[in-house]
């Protein structure tokens, strides 16, 4: 054991871990500083990488910028909505498959399909569904006419419609991920405490708020992490349906704000770019160190 202990603290363990500490140094460390410090170089070129002056204009700017805000107005709801949903969906849709016998393995490859398809052309065949055309209202227009709904723009109407599409788009594109990690977070889980509840006669839900919740919880946490985390970048999902100039449809995200910074038709403002990229940086930070914080109380390992 002693000779274990000394392996572990010797230089040798050191240049074990010494190409993954040089690749997150120069592939994440060293690019976050930079970041960092373009947010405070005020008019920087970047064609001559001059700048006039250093100072927080740049924080200003952004926050004060309509574009911005309505970005983060994105990001919030489309976070807000699509993590609690696509979790508590993908649990119940775990459950169900865990239940069944035959054809659980069919089951499982279909719902995990949309995970292993291109994101864009998922979202082409959204816009098929939910846009209208001069020949057509759209598939999903057709069924609401069905029930005595009207006609509703998904794609270039209000702005609601059009959230209404993210998000059902988002939470289709990431459940399937979800389902496959909650399944095999349920297959783990110890059958003895389940015949010992059931010899008790406990109920069914009593059972699985008792003992599968509290088993699985580590794995929930991981996906509402990520859910957050991958929430706040979306960017792509947004482009799929409604096209690359995402501040005149009023469905821009923060990642796209910054995109749109650096390479849009607004860009050449890396400082402007950079300051949006801190201040996401920043609410992906604090909302992740709430989440640990909660985790400690709410979560069983």
């Amino acid at each position: 054991m002693k000779r274990e202990k000394s392996d572990m603290g010797s230089p040798r363990g050191w240049l074990y871990l010494l190409p993954a500490i040089l690749f997150l140094g120069v592939f994440m460390v060293y690019p976050l500083i930079d970041v960092f410090i373009y947010s405070f170089e005020e008019g920087y070129n970047f064609a001559s990488q001059t700048y006039f002056g250093t100072g927080t204009y740049n924080y200003s700017y952004v926050l004060h910028d309509p574009y911005f805000l309505q970005a983060v107005k994105n990001t919030f709801v489309l976070v807000i909505i699509t993590v609690p949903l696509s979790t508590g969906i993908a649990l119940l849709i775990s459950v169900g498959l865990s239940s069944i016998g035959p054809l659980r393995n069919l089951f499982q490859t279909v719902y995990f399909l949309p995970y292993v398809t291109n994101t864009l052309a998922v979202g082409l065949v959204f816009m098929i569904l939910f846009q209208k055309t001069p020949y057509s209202d759209g598939l999903v227009n057709l069924l609401l006419s069905w029930f005595g709904a009207g006609s509703v723009d998904f794609i270039d109407g209000p702005w609601g419609a059009k959230m209404f599409v993210l998000c059902f788009y988002t939470i289709w594109v990431v459940m399937p991920f979800k389902i496959l990690i909650l399944t095999s977070a349920l297959a783990s889980v110890n059958r003895d405490y389940y015949n010992a509840a059931r010899v008790d006669g406990t109920s069914k839900f009593r059972i699985f708020r008792k003992i599968t919740l509290p088993m699985i919880s580590p794995m929930i946490f991981y996906l509402v992490i990520t859910g957050f985390i991958g929430a706040f970048k979306a960017y792509s999902d947004a482009v799929a349906l409604f096209g690359t100039n995402l501040n005149a449809a009023e469905m821009n995200t923060i990642v796209g704000y910054v995109y749109d910074m650096l390479y849009g038709d607004s860009g050449g403002y890396p400082s402007y770019a950079s300051a949006a990229a801190i201040i996401l940086f920043a609410i992906v930070l604090t909302i992740t160190c709430i989440n640990l914080l909660v985790s400690k109380k709410k979560v069983h390992y």
